[in-house]
């Protein structure tokens, strides 16, 4: 910070010496030098409050990332376990829907085969006739 050197506190001591006098310079080096350590132990008071502050804003901003972290994979979870709880019974309305469609396709068919008139190709069935054909 400040580079001083042996002159310059020989330079400042003689100026003091000569300011001052040799009655009042040992007090006021006293003084100053108390001043001094004042100044040191607050700049370096508010350097340790600056670092915590920092050291805090870097957890806050670890927990926070962490809680995202976790929330992201509480959602993916949830959404997994909500596709396969979902699955089943998917799967089921599919199935009652094909049985409602065979159900229809089947009742169509019976119903087209009643409503149609038997062929006249086909023979009647004779109550009289003989195994082999040949009438009575």
């Amino acid at each position: 910070m400040l580079d001083i050197g042996f002159l310059e506190l020989l330079i400042i001591a003689v100026v003091g010496l000569l300011v001052l006098g040799p009655e009042r310079l040992p007090r006021a080096a006293r003084t100053t030098g108390m001043w001094i350590g004042k100044i040191k132990r607050t700049v370096s008071g508010m350097q340790r409050e600056i670092s915590a502050q920092l050291e805090a804003d870097d957890l806050r901003q670890k927990l926070d990332d962490q809680q995202k972290k976790l929330d992201d994979s509480l959602n993916k979870a949830k959404q997994d376990v909500e596709s396969l709880a979902d699955t089943p019974t998917q799967q089921a309305r599919q199935v009652e829907r094909h049985a409602e469609d065979a159900s229809a396709r089947l009742d169509d068919a019976l119903n087209t085969l009643r409503d149609t008139p038997p062929e006249a190709d086909a023979p009647a069935p004779d109550s009289e006739s003989n195994k082999d054909g040949t009438a009575r």
